[in-house]
């Protein structure tokens, strides 16, 4: 008898020259599976690993030196598109692909690449399900949360594509916990929902604690993260929701 294969989804970490192709391309892609158990709980699934890629250009010294990965290093290492649809379309069929900030790896990681598959952006998800953390990069989140099981040597260095996804990895199995696989999904397709006002005199507060004139100064921010919680808290308001800080009873729904 045939054994059922897992249900997978890939976290997939890019290290690159650069902030968007075509001017900047990949030089090194790490992964890290994560698993559905027969108990129903999400649990880390394989090794993972990271192939070297050849970015067809100079790798720039302020690129360098947030990454470490020399010309030398990826001069003999194979192009992307020889890469890609190996790393981004495994077998067993994932059933979906992760990433902390997942819009920076959708720009190298195409629908023809991944057979248009869906994205779970781990920083959206944990915007809505750890609002509380002092931010929300990868590396805060996992110094904040110390998520079970997670090896500190395997999670370093930071900015290299294996450890990188090593870390996001343990970040996505606790939301999947805590959170179905198809609202993690729903999270993920709308713009980042901020738990605090990011800038200017609110700076630091609660999006609810802010007055109705610089809740509207939001709404046409440039930022889409930022225009999207406005609206999401004006849209509150006009449903009758409380305005000012939130009560302990709010806290805990």
């Amino acid at each position: 008898m045939q054994r059922p294969q897992p249900q997978i989804i890939r976290v997939i970490d890019l290290e690159t020259t650069g902030q968007a192709p075509p001017t900047h391309g990949v030089c090194e892609i790490g992964w890290q599976d994560v698993a559905l158990g027969k108990d129903g709980r999400w649990e880390l699934e394989g090794e993972g690993g990271s192939i070297l890629v050849n970015p067809g250009r100079p790798i720039p010294p302020i690129t360098q030196a947030i990454h470490h990965i020399l010309d030398e290093q990826v001069a003999d290492a194979p192009w992307w598109h020889d890469v890609a649809r190996r790393v981004l379309d495994p077998w067993p069929r994932r059933l979906a692909l992760a990433a902390h900030r997942a819009d920076f790896e959708q720009q190298y990681c195409t629908p023809a690449m991944t057979q248009s598959a869906d994205w779970i952006c781990t920083w959206k998800c944990a915007l809505r399900l750890w609002p509380d953390s002092p931010s929300f990069s990868n590396q805060v989140l996992r110094y904040w949360r110390k998520p079970h099981g997670l090896v500190h040597e395997r999670g370093l260095p930071i900015h290299r594509a294996f450890p990188d996804a090593y870390v996001t990895a343990h970040h996505l199995r606790d939301q999947l916990n805590e959170a179905s696989l198809a609202q993690l999904l729903e999270w993920s397709r709308s713009p980042g929902l901020l738990p605090r006002v990011r800038y200017g005199p609110d700076r630091g507060k609660d999006w609810r604690e802010i007055d109705e004139d610089s809740l509207i100064g939001f709404l046409s921010d440039r930022d889409p993260d930022v225009r999207f919680t406005a609206e999401t808290e004006m849209a509150r308001r006009r449903g009758g929701g409380h305005v000012g800080r939130p009560s302990p009873q709010e806290l805990l729904l």
